[in-house]
C-alpha cells in the first residue's frame, strides 16, 4: 500500500502530500519558566513541612529539601510507610512487622495487623463543620449533612446490612450517581467489613454485569434515576434487567428518583432507602476492624476492549496511601472544602472519599460540569467557598477555548488548589488557569490511575511549578524512566516503571487464579517492576512531564512519539475542539498516521486549517509530529470515565470488527465508533 494522505471526505491527494514533512531535524523545545513557586507562609505551614519536621524529632532525620524526602521514602520503604501509621496516629491493631519483602507482586504489608478505613474517616469528625455539602445540576442551592448526621446515618445503615446477613468479606454493589447516599452506604458497607463496588448510573446493563457479575455482590443499592445535561433518565428498566441476572443478590436496597417512584417489581426482596435509614442504632457506628490487606474496594479498568479488570485494593494500602497524599501532597488541612468532579464509575470519586480521613469536608455535585454552561462548576467554588477544586484537564482546556474568565466574574478568593487529571494537562491550560480562573493559584496536575487509586506523580506545596510539568514524584514511589532495555532515563521520554512494592499497589484480581493475569498486565516487559503503560519523562529538577499511553505509541520513522505531545500542540488552536491520532502499521513496513479532529463551533476544517495544524506541530515539535492525514470527525470516542479511545479505534482501523474492540455499554458515546467504521472501508477500496 502506498503511503498517502487524506484530507476530509474531499478523497486521497498524491502521495508526496504526506511525505513533504519527513525532514528527520528535531525542534528543540525552549527550557519551561518557573510558573509557580509558593509562599513564605506555605513553606512553613505545609502539611509536608510539619511532617519534615515530625521526622527530625522523632527520628532525627533531617530533611530539608523535598528531593531527600523522596530519596529516604523509597530507599526505605518499611521505615517511611511505618512513620505514616505513626504520624496520622491510625487507629487500629498494629503488629511489629512492617513489609514481608518477597518481591512484585508478592510483598505483603502489616501482616496480622488490623483497621477499618471508616473508623478513621469519623475520628477527623468536626463538630462544629459539615461533612459533606451537595450541589444538584438544577438547583443553586447547598445540602449541608454534619458530622453527626453522618455518623447516625452511617450507624443506621451498618447495622441495617448486618440485618440482612452481610458478613465481612461479602460484596454491596452500588448503581448511583456521586450523591451524599453512595458515600454514606459506601462508610456503612466498610464499618461491617464488606467489600464496596459501585458504577455509575450512565452505564448501560452489560457494562454493569460484566462488572457485577464478577465480584457476586449479596446487596445492591440502587437510584431510580438520574439528571445530567438538564434531563431526567430513569433507571427502572436497568434495575429489572440487574436483579435477575445478578444471581447472587439477595436484597435490593432502593433509592427513589422522585419523591413519586414506587418500587418496581422485582424477583428479590427490597427495601426502600428511608426504612433502612430508620433502622434502630447507636448515634455512632460501630466499626469492624478487618486485616491490613483485606480489600476495602473492587475498581474496574475501561473494559473498552474486554471484560474490565476487577482490581482489589486493601484496606490499610488505601488509607496509608490516601492520608499520605492528600496531606502531603495536596496538602488538604482540617476544615477546608474539597471538591474532585467525578462519577461513581471512576476512581477519582473514591479518592475523593478520602478527604474526610483529614477533618474536611467533602463537596459533591450531581450532573453535568457543562450545564447550563461551563461557569456551572466555577460558580460552585464561589459558592461553596472551596479550597481544592479537582477536575478533568479536557474540562480546563474546554474552558481555555472557550475563553471563561472565572477570575473576573467569580469570587475564588478561598481557592488553594486546583487539581487536573485524566489526561495530560498542556502548557498553555497551565498558564490559562493561572491567568483566568485565578492568578496565582497552586495547579496541582497529577496523573495515576484505577490500578492503584492514586496519583504516582502530583503536587507538592514545597516546591516550584514549571509550566506544562507535574511537580514531583510523590512520597514512596520509586518511579522511573525506563528504555527498552530496562536502563534508567533522565531527561528522555521512557517507560513508566515503578521499581518498588507499594501498600496500594492490588492485593489481587478478582477470579484470577495464580494471579496471572495481574502478573501478565504490570509485570510480564521487566519482570518484579511494575510498568504502568505511560510514557513520562523525568526533568533535571525533579519535575515529570507524561506523553500519553505507551501503548498507543507512535512510531514515526522510528521515533517514539507519545499522544499527549500531539494533542499538546492541537490543543493550543482555538479552532480545534478535540482531537484523537493514532499509528497504523502496514504491510511492508510503512505506516499511516491520521489525525482526526472535531473543529470549534462555526469552524470547518479546509486546507488553510489544515496546514495550521501541521506548522504548529512542526513548530512545536518535529516534522515526524506532522500527521500523514488531517480528518474532520463528528466526535472523538470516549470512555465512560473520560478516557480518549486510541487503541479501539486503531483496531478498528487495522480492519478488527467494532464489537470486537469496544463495548457500547463502556463508552460515554458508543455511536461515535461508526465513523472510523466507515472510515476503514474507504481506506481498503482505495488500497
Amino acid at each position: 500500500m502506498k503511503k498517502f494522505a487524506y484530507f476530509g471526505a474531499s478523497g486521497f491527494l498524491c502521495p508526496k502530500a504526506a511525505s513533504r514533512y519527513t525532514n528527520p531535524t528535531i525542534a528543540m523545545l525552549p527550557e519551561p519558566a518557573p510558573l509557580w513557586t509558593p509562599s513564605d507562609e506555605l513553606l512553613h505551614d505545609a502539611n509536608i513541612r510539619r511532617y519534615m519536621e515530625w521526622l527530625h524529632t522523632t527520628q532525627g532525620l533531617s530533611t530539608h529539601q523535598y528531593s531527600d524526602l523522596w530519596r529516604w521514602s523509597v530507599h526505605h520503604p518499611a521505615a517511611f510507610w511505618s512513620s505514616i501509621w505513626d504520624y496520622f496516629e491510625v487507629i487500629g491493631e498494629r503488629e511489629d512487622v512492617v513489609m514481608e519483602e518477597s518481591g512484585m507482586p508478592g510483598t505483603r504489608w502489616f501482616p496480622g495487623s488490623r483497621l477499618c478505613y471508616a473508623e478513621q474517616v469519623f475520628r477527623g469528625a468536626l463538630p462544629d463543620g459539615p461533612a459533606i455539602l451537595f450541589a444538584q445540576e438544577n438547583s443553586s442551592e447547598l445540602l449541608e449533612i454534619t458530622w453527626e448526621s453522618l455518623s447516625r446515618q452511617v450507624a443506621a445503615l451498618a447495622v441495617w446490612f448486618q440485618q440482612q446477613g452481610i458478613a465481612p468479606g461479602d460484596r454491596i454493589a452500588a448503581y448511583l450517581p456521586g450523591i451524599p447516599e453512595a458515600t454514606i452506604a459506601f462508610l456503612a458497607c466498610n464499618a461491617v467489613g464488606a467489600i464496596w463496588s459501585s458504577c455509575s448510573p450512565d452505564f448501560g446493563t452489560g457494562s454493569v454485569l460484566e462488572r457485577f457479575q464478577q465480584i457476586e455482590p449479596k446487596i445492591l443499592v440502587a437510584t431510580g434515576g438520574y439528571r445530567y445535561g438538564g434531563k431526567s433518565f430513569s433507571s427502572i428498566e436497568v434495575l429489572r434487567a440487574l436483579c435477575p441476572a445478578l444471581t447472587s443478590l439477595q436484597q435490593v436496597l432502593f433509592l427513589p428518583f422522585e419523591s413519586s417512584d414506587e418500587l418496581p417489581p422485582l424477583p428479590i426482596p427490597a427495601a426502600f432507602w428511608d426504612t433502612a435509614l430508620s433502622t434502630p442504632a447507636p448515634a455512632r457506628p460501630s466499626f469492624v476492624r478487618m486485616p491490613f490487606e483485606a480489600p476495602i474496594w473492587v475498581l474496574y479498568s475501561s473494559g473498552t476492549t474486554g471484560p474490565p479488570k476487577a482490581i482489589a485494593h486493601s484496606q490499610g494500602g488505601i488509607l496509608l496511601e490516601h492520608l499520605k497524599y492528600l496531606s502531603f501532597h495536596n496538602d488538604v488541612r482540617p476544615g477546608e472544602r474539597y471538591f474532585w468532579y467525578s462519577t461513581t464509575g471512576w476512581m477519582m470519586w473514591n479518592f475523593a472519599q478520602s478527604a474526610l480521613l483529614l477533618g474536611a469536608t467533602l463537596v459533591l455535585y450531581d450532573g453535568s460540569p457543562g450545564y447550563p454552561d461551563l461557569h456551572r462548576l466555577w460558580n460552585l467554588a464561589a459558592h461553596a467557598r472551596l479550597q481544592h477544586f479537582g477536575t478533568s484537564a479536557p474540562f480546563l482546556i474546554a474552558c481555555m477555548k472557550a475563553g471563561l474568565s472565572p477570575a473576573k466574574s467569580q469570587d475564588l478568593s478561598a481557592l488553594r488548589s486546583i487539581g487536573s487529571t485524566g489526561s495530560p494537562l498542556p502548557p498553555e491550560a497551565f498558564d490559562y488557569t493561572l491567568k483566568a480562573i485565578k492568578p496565582g493559584v497552586w495547579l496541582c496536575s497529577i496523573s495515576g490511575g484505577t490500578d492503584m487509586c492514586t496519583a504516582f506523580v502530583g503536587a507538592c506545596p514545597i516546591e516550584p511549578l514549571y509550566s506544562g510539568e507535574i511537580q514531583c514524584r510523590t512520597l514512596g514511589c520509586a518511579l522511573e524512566s525506563y528504555d527498552a532495555s530496562g536502563q534508567p532515563l533522565r531527561d528522555e521520554i521512557g517507560e513508566m516503571v515503578i521499581e518498588k512494592p507499594m501498600p496500594s499497589m492490588p492485593v489481587y484480581f478478582w477470579n484470577d487464579p495464580g494471579m496471572r493475569r495481574y502478573t501478565e498486565s504490570y509485570f510480564d516487559q521487566y519482570p518484579g517492576k511494575w510498568r504502568h503503560g505511560d510514557w513520562v519523562k523525568i526533568t533535571p529538577r525533579g519535575s515529570l512531564q507524561i506523553y500519553g499511553r505507551s501503548d498507543a505509541t507512535l512510531n514515526r520513522q522510528g521515533v517514539r512519539i507519545g499522544t499527549a505531545e500531539i494533542y499538546r500542540a492541537v490543543d493550543k488552536l482555538p479552532e480545534i475542539a478535540d482531537s484523537l491520532i493514532v499509528n497504523l502499521e502496514l504491510p511492508g513496513g510503512t505506516h499511516f498516521m491520521p489525525l482526526f479532529v472535531v473543529p470549534a463551533p462555526g469552524c470547518f476544517l479546509d486546507e488553510s486549517l489544515r496546514l495550521q495544524i501541521a506548522r504548529q506541530l512542526r513548530n512545536d515539535y518535529s516534522p515526524r509530529h506532522v500527521p500523514d492525514a488531517i480528518i474532520q470527525v463528528p466526535e472523538i470516542p470516549y470512555t465512560i470515565s473520560g478516557k480518549k479511545m486510541e487503541m479501539p479505534v486503531k483496531r478498528i482501523l487495522m480492519g478488527k470488527p467494532a464489537s470486537e474492540v469496544a463495548s457500547p455499554d463502556a463508552m460515554r458515546n458508543p455511536e461515535s465508533l461508526s465513523f472510523f467504521v466507515r472510515f476503514r472501508q474507504t481506506i481498503a477500496e482505495k488500497k
